[in-house]
């Protein structure tokens, strides 16, 4: 009889102890270890943000599906990963044992980095349900006194899709509260080029994205790199390709919310072999640690080296579809590992993307997500934005029901008619 632990409940952890509930034998343990026992559901923050749901829509008492599908749900936190022991100390000193562990604890955000940056300081964020519901008071108060905002991503982000979903989603909340022309918006991004993801673009992303921010009256600044950020202005230097300073940007802001950078959390950050500098977990292509072979990683938290050399420093994304392939293969290898075979899954790592403008979007597929590419396509619509809809629902209920089933492929498959991918690929024997 093996013990898995899942550490984190986000969107990778959750359904990685549902994966592995399906693979495992009865005898077999499953414990998830979360801070909580409420699972969020984070690509409907930027819709919070502005009134569009409320906090109670969004969540999911984990304890009744947990309970349902036979998994032990430790709601204390952990305090620190011991992997040379096999345990997991939690927040209330007891600690868990494992014979398997899946870290997929998702990021710490790092506001730090900058002066005046963050929900405690100067700017908002829609990276947590607490955060985006203080961003839906400012708001309010953006609309009863207007005034310019910026939007966008700084320096070392990796995380993209959201911050252009909040920029379209915010100002159609704008027009519908008829202040929208005295509200100038800027987009203030460490992207090289409008469009860039992370990805160096998918399909024609770059010229979708130009062209939205045009129609909507958005001005940008690319290769930004913030240096602080005060009580009504964003300072930024706007980089040559050379990393000299083109210009230095005193932009006004009457609103700000701009994504961070993220960093491993601390329960497993400077452990040697476990992580890289910025603390999140190295795993080979089948998802393991190669110091400690028993402990595997999947979604935010894995460590993806970037692209390539930019002006300003520019994560990878690990989106949807890539999260739930790295879950997939997890759940198979480590189903073989305790049937006395090796490892031999591998996640596919292509991303499917749904960017909801707030009456429209863009959609995009990369497969691989890291070019050369066999397919990098792009498009939009108005149905983007339904599809939207459509995958919170769906996912939602997935989450209440205890289900595993995977969401990203079906949604290439069917909705999006795209026949060449697979969620995981094995080695030959």
């Amino acid at each position: 009889m093996a013990h898995v632990v899942v550490l984190g409940a986000g969107l990778g952890g959750t359904i990685m102890a549902y994966e592995l509930r399906d693979v495992l034998s009865r005898e077999d343990r499953v414990s998830v270890i979360n801070k909580g026992s409420v699972y969020s559901f984070v690509p409907s923050n930027p819709w919070v943000a502005v009134g569009w749901r409320e906090r109670e829509t969004i969540e999911v008492d984990l304890a009744p599906a947990c309970k349902r599908r036979d998994i032990a749900l430790y709601p204390q936190g952990a305090k620190r990963l011991h992997p040379g022991e096999n345990r997991v100390e939690l927040t209330d000193g007891t600690s868990v044992d494992y014979d398997y562990l899946v870290i997929a604890t998702g990021p710490e955000l790092a506001f730090d980095e900058i002066e005046g940056f963050g929900p405690e300081a100067h700017t908002q964020s829609v990276c947590h349900i607490d955060h985006a519901l203080a961003a839906k008071e400012a708001f309010d108060k953006l609309v009863a006194k207007p005034g310019p905002v910026v939007i966008g991503a700084v320096q070392g982000a990796s995380c993209f899709g959201p911050a252009y979903e909040f920029a379209f989603i915010l100002e159609k909340a704008l027009r519908d509260a008829k202040v929208r022309d005295k509200v100038p918006m800027t987009f203030v991004t460490s992207e090289p080029y409008i469009g860039h993801l992370g990805l160096d673009g998918v399909g024609d992303t770059k010229g979708l994205l130009e062209s939205a921010l045009r129609a909507k009256h958005i001005k940008w600044i690319t290769n930004a790199k913030v240096q602080k950020f005060e009580d009504g202005k964003v300072i930024a230097d706007e980089l040559n390709e050379d990393g000299s300073v083109k210009t230095t940007h005193e932009v006004p802001s009457a609103y700000t919310m701009m994504l961070p950078a993220f960093r491993g959390v601390e329960a497993v950050r400077d452990i040697e072999g476990l992580t890289n500098p910025r603390g999140f977990i190295l795993v080979d292509r089948h998802q393991q640690n190669q110091k400690f072979q028993n402990v595997f990683s999947v979604g935010v938290c894995v460590a993806i080296p970037p692209m390539g050399k930019t002006p300003v420093p520019v994560g990878v994304p690990k989106t949807g579809f890539m999260i739930e392939s790295m879950v997939t293969a997890t759940a198979t290898n480590i189903a073989r590992l305790v049937r006395g075979e090796t490892p031999n899954a591998e996640g596919t790592w292509n991303a499917v993307c749904l960017a909801d403008f707030g009456d429209g979007g863009i959609a995009f597929v990369a497969q691989p997500q890291i070019p050369p590419r066999n397919v990098n396509w792009s498009s939009q619509g108005k149905w983007v934005h339904a599809a939207k809809i459509g995958f919170e629902k769906y996912f939602l209920h997935k989450i209440k029901s205890g289900r595993s089933e995977p969401f990203y492929e079906k949604l290439a498959l069917q909705v999006l008619g795209i026949d060449k991918l697979k969620a995981v690929k094995f080695d030959s024997e």
